[in-house]
């Protein structure tokens, strides 16, 4: 069990849980458009055990289950993903009406069961058409993107409590197409500078067509780190300056206060698009929340070795997840401060924190450090209002396949059996205890 309880975060402060359409739903016969994840997970080396998302957890038919097993976790909300690909195959142009049948039926149940519905846009499953025509590398895709966006928010925003526009543009942009490991796996400085610039670019354009829908309660998704130094040398102060300005401040400066940090545009000049400047008005469109996504931190080192960015990374010594990812609930707190006082007192979700690892004990301890993390972090000022476990079910994990597990819930992927977890057992006893 928990330590804390929910009455520890303020009356109305939102618990939820979280997914993404590729990583659970399956269900790819409904005259869904392929994505390019699809084209990602059918090449090889790309995936662990070539693991691909065509059936995944089966949410597509068993969504009714899912949606019980949050209800009776005590859970307020469910944040989910909208699948690009599903509702416009080809990205642009027509609209496939099974898609929106799904959805329809999938918000309607959150609302049956009293479950706020907090929505993302985009959670990496862009349509592989719009790929071909060079997806986010290409400036059109603020023009895309908007067009998805006004169609979702025309036909379902007035059912949804919140609406996130992209989820995680650093893993959009930087892991995709400088470090190439998720889709579409590109290792090019050039691809890489034009994805960070105009991945913030269409989220503005989105925040345009949902407001023009009338949609209220519009944001973003964030994933940041707590960065830092791996010592006190000058050249590793330099090194944290840069792994700081990729992982945080870009997208924070660029969405709050339309600026990027000097030492990337200085050092991506030659592969930035030209004039990128002028639209800076569009990337630092006013917002109404701001969804933080936190796992872990950052630990800078020089590396002379490497170009563009002379930087390493090297591990912390605390406990580690199964993929080796340093547990350090402390970063959470200082994060969040510092968003609050650096860049914005919006109110602040954390919309996914959890942990990849067999031994649910281990979880369990995650989530009630993260959690008094978080209280910590009010008591110092910052706004926040919700958190939201990663993830609801075991499932399909990008490159790592299905061998990571962050659920709550076990899946058995032969049957599509789900078992609550100690982590979930411990939520439903915290959320279910009103005292």
């Amino acid at each position: 069990m928990f330590s804390v309880s929910r009455q520890d975060f303020g009356p109305n402060f939102v618990f939820g849980t979280a997914t993404s359409a590729y990583q659970i739903e399956g269900g790819q016969g409904d005259g869904r458009g392929s994505s390019i994840w699809d084209t990602f997970a059918a090449t090889p080396r790309n995936v662990k055990n070539a693991d691909g998302g065509a059936i995944a957890c089966d949410h597509y038919n068993r969504w009714p289950e899912d949606l019980d097993i949050i209800r009776d976790g005590g859970f307020d909300a469910y944040r989910f993903s909208f699948a690009w690909p599903r509702l416009i195959p080809e990205g642009t142009g027509a609209v496939n009406q099974a898609g929106l049948d799904f959805y329809d039926r999938l918000i309607d149940g959150m609302l049956a069961r009293g479950l706020k519905p907090f929505a993302t846009l985009y959670h990496w499953d862009l349509p592989s058409t719009l790929q071909d025509k060079g997806g986010w590398m290409n400036r059109d895709i603020g023009n895309w993107f908007a067009e998805y966006a006004a169609l979702s928010g025309r036909h379902f925003g007035d059912r949804l409590h919140a609406t996130a526009t992209i989820n995680e543009p650093w893993c959009v942009a930087f892991l995709s197409h400088f470090l190439g490991i998720h889709a579409p796996g590109y290792r090019d400085v050039r691809a890489a500078a034009r994805a960070m610039h105009h991945v913030l670019f269409a989220h503005g354009h989105g925040v345009d067509a949902l407001r023009a829908e009338g949609v209220k309660n519009v944001g973003i998704v964030l994933n940041l780190e707590k960065s830092e130094p791996a010592t006190e040398s000058a050249e590793d102060q330099i090194a944290f300056d840069y792994g700081d300005a990729l992982f945080n401040r870009w997208y924070l400066g660029g969405v709050f206060k339309g600026q990027y940090p000097e030492v990337l545009t200085k050092a991506l000049a030659p592969y930035l698009p030209k004039d990128f400047e002028r639209d800076m008005d569009v990337v630092s469109r006013p917002l109404d929340w701001l969804g933080v996504n936190y796992y872990t931190r950052g630990l800078y080192k020089h590396d002379p070795n490497v170009p563009i960015f002379p930087i390493g990374q090297v591990k912390g010594p605390r406990e580690k997840n199964d993929l080796g990812w340093e547990i350090y609930p402390e970063g959470l707190e200082a994060l969040l401060v510092r968003v609050s006082n650096e860049y914005t007192k919006l109110p602040l979700y954390i919309t996914e924190t959890g942990m990849s690892e067999t031994d649910d004990t281990r979880r369990v301890a995650f989530y009630d450090e993260h959690l008094k993390a978080v209280a910590r972090a009010q008591g110092q000022g910052a706004d926040v209002r919700g958190f939201f476990a990663w993830s609801l079910l075991d499932n399909y994990e990008w490159a790592e396949g299905y061998t990571s597990r962050f659920g709550i819930v076990h899946v058995d992927y032969e049957t599509q059996l789900r078992t609550p977890k100690g982590s979930y057992r411990a939520f439903q006893g915290m959320l279910h205890n009103t005292r």
